[in-house]
């Protein structure tokens, strides 16, 4: 495979990056994925600053490839959390959810290569002026926290790298090396993977979430709580109540009372199937396996590859 400007820019063999989910990004996901030729994500979002400390010192350990952290800027705590990453001398940082002015000339000037999550043209303008690295253009099949406008991935990508000069990641509906190369085609300069790194046997989150993403179908998940910030779950009890109460024209008191505190941490971490969070993309439907990281970057490289080679012969 051919270097690009995402290869170059992190110094990394393929340009395939795992995503930094909660519940699901550990240290031991991100060396396996950064160790078989990617770029390995820590998730901060579900991290205190203490623990994302530990997961970067273990990281270190486990690879010496690059890796990088990814940090929710809604994160309360998201000043502590700067500084661990500066005084751990990471080099690269994803953020999402807020504002890149607002840490992105700071990272920098520690030499932190910064990308930030777009899911609209407008954001990526943004994201660009604000001086960032590079973006992730996701579109709304992805799973978690998601854009407004609902922009799907293959429309999003050539529009965004239209509108802007810096390299461009997609992201949202890509678990293989087809999708790789579609999105690709259409100007993307590498892909990020969530809902396939997920099941992965490095993924810290529970086997009975994992077994569930494996489990599930087409029109499995939806989008749902955009009065608070869009979010794409898997159908189970907990959504059920969320549709239960939307027939009664709730308030955003109401539905911040149902969703409570720590019902992620409940439903993708603990495992609690019934009662948790369990928030995934569109893409499950097409997943059949849990598999170590590194069988998931060569799976999807060769599979790019092999794809590569069929639209050379299309006629």
């Amino acid at each position: 495979m051919q270097t690009n400007r995402i290869t170059d820019l992190f110094s990394i063999k393929y340009p395939l990056i795992q995503a930094g989910m909660i519940w699901a990004s550990g240290w031991k996901l991100a060396s396996a994925t950064s160790n078989a030729g990617g770029l390995g994500i820590i998730g901060a979002g579900s991290m205190y600053p203490e623990i994302l400390r530990e997961h970067i010192q273990k990281c270190k350990k486990a690879t010496t490839k690059p890796f990088a952290v990814n940090v929710p800027m809604l994160y309360p705590d998201i000043e502590k959390i700067i500084e661990i990453i500066i005084e751990e001398d990471v080099e690269i940082v994803f953020t999402s959810a807020g504002n890149p002015k607002t840490w992105t000339k700071h990272l920098q000037d520690h030499n932190i290569k910064v990308v930030h999550v777009v899911s609209s043209v407008k954001f990526g303008q943004k994201a660009q002026d604000a001086g960032v690295d590079a973006v992730v253009a996701e579109g709304f099949e992805a799973g978690g926290h998601n854009g407004r406008d609902e922009t799907t991935t293959l429309t999003l990508i050539p529009m965004i790298t239209k509108a802007i000069d810096i390299p461009v990641i997609a992201a949202g509906g890509i678990a293989n090396g087809n999708a790789m190369l579609a999105t690709m085609i259409l100007g993307a300069d590498a892909v990020q993977v969530g809902t396939r790194f997920v099941a992965s046997h490095e993924a810290s989150s529970h086997l009975n979430f994992k077994k569930e993403v494996v489990k599930a179908k087409e029109g499995d998940t939806q989008l749902t709580l955009k009065e608070l910030a869009p979010v794409r779950l898997l159908k189970n009890k907990f959504f059920n109540d969320i549709q239960t109460l939307y027939k009664q024209t709730p308030t955003k008191d109401e539905l911040i009372a149902l969703l409570g505190r720590a019902r992620a941490k409940k439903g993708m971490f603990e495992g609690d199937l019934e009662e948790g969070e369990l928030e995934i993309g569109q893409i499950s439907g097409l997943i059949s396996d849990i598999l170590p990281a590194s069988e998931i970057v060569d799976n999807m490289i060769n599979e790019f590859e092999e794809a590569k080679k069929r639209a050379c012969d299309l006629k």
